[in-house]
């Protein structure tokens, strides 16, 4: 009679899988056993499994910690297994599986899976990496108050670009310690071409902000851009690492988005520093180089400042 056994973490994720065409299996921490646990709390001879031609049996072989149903306290000796049943021994569990268990529904590619494993192709990851890194040692030239050489903006641009590695590798370094494909390759590729997004993002939110008036409703729009773009980079980081549901892929996604620009607001109300090398100015008062819309002239200010004078005080003394 087959079997399937299944060694499982308290998140039921699958630790190992053994099929076996037999009557007998023996689960302890000796090495002569069918399945070998290296739980402490385990005996060396802990339980057995029995076919007795109708039913698989459990048999507890009198071990110190015993042998119990799922999360509760039923001792699992005696009991005629059912498939899908998770037995617990020690602090570790087993699932016993039988070759007609149903399995879930296949799940389909997502329509953006090819354009995920696209990011990691060689040439497009290099190509984002390299796009981030000159765009920040840019960005580092333009903010300096001194003048810098070459050198001396590449060395801090490239540290940057190390330093948001991080983020993506971290990410695979957790899903590989959870028992999923780490994926690592593609968690970069992912969080680059997002990165360079977000730089783009940055300059539309400038030019709109410098083109509307500060209560523009637009102003606020834009600022939105780069919040969706992380919470949509966290989502993606968690569909990409590990399996869980979409529920839950938002929440974290959602939670981590909260707490990374939640934090950022927080640390910029405590610092306001006196002089800042990138100002913010408001369009009705500097007129930025990029304006969409031709400023007017002086004489042309003045005159339409007239008439509006003027109609307010024709409005003033038609109410008198």
């Amino acid at each position: 009679m087959e079997i399937i056994i299944e060694e499982v973490s308290r998140g039921h994720k699958v630790i190992s899988r053994d099929k076996f065409l037999t009557d007998h299996v023996s689960i302890g921490r000796a090495y002569h056993n069918d399945i070998i646990l290296s739980d402490p709390h385990i005996c060396p001879d802990h339980l057995t499994l029995e076919f007795d031609g109708q039913h698989w049996r459990v048999k507890d072989l009198d071990s110190i910690n015993g042998s119990f149903l799922g999360e509760g306290k039923k001792s699992a000796d005696g009991h005629v297994v059912n498939s899908g049943d998770v037995i617990r021994l020690g602090k570790s569990q087993i699932r016993i599986l039988f070759p007609h268990h149903p399995v879930s529904d296949s799940i389909s590619l997502s329509p953006f899976e090819n354009l995920i494993n696209a990011t990691k192709q060689p040439a497009v990851l290099i190509f984002n990496v390299l796009l981030f890194t000159l765009i920040t040692g840019w960005l580092y030239f333009l903010n300096s108050p001194k003048d810098i050489n070459f050198t001396q903006y590449v060395v801090p641009a490239a540290g940057i670009t190390l330093v948001f590695a991080i983020w993506p590798i971290g990410i695979a370094l957790v899903s590989h310690l959870t028992k999923h494909d780490a994926r690592i390759w593609t968690q970069l590729g992912v969080c680059f071409v997002f990165y360079n997004l977000t730089w783009v993002s940055d300059f539309l939110e400038t030019v709109v902000k410098f083109n509307s008036s500060s209560q523009s409703m637009l102003a606020y729009l834009m600022t939105l851009l780069p919040i969706s773009l992380a919470f949509i980079l966290f989502w993606l980081n968690t569909y990409i690492g590990f399996h869980v549901s979409n529920r839950r892929r938002t929440a974290i996604a959602a939670g981590l988005t909260l707490l990374l620009f939640g934090g950022t607001y927080l640390i910029q109300l405590s610092k306001k520093p006196d002089f800042s090398v990138r100002p913010q100015f408001d369009s009705t008062l500097l007129t930025p180089s990029f304006l969409v819309t031709e400023s007017s002239s002086v004489d042309e200010f003045i005159d339409a400042s007239n008439k509006l004078f003027n109609k307010v005080d024709k409005a003033a003394k038609e109410k008198e």
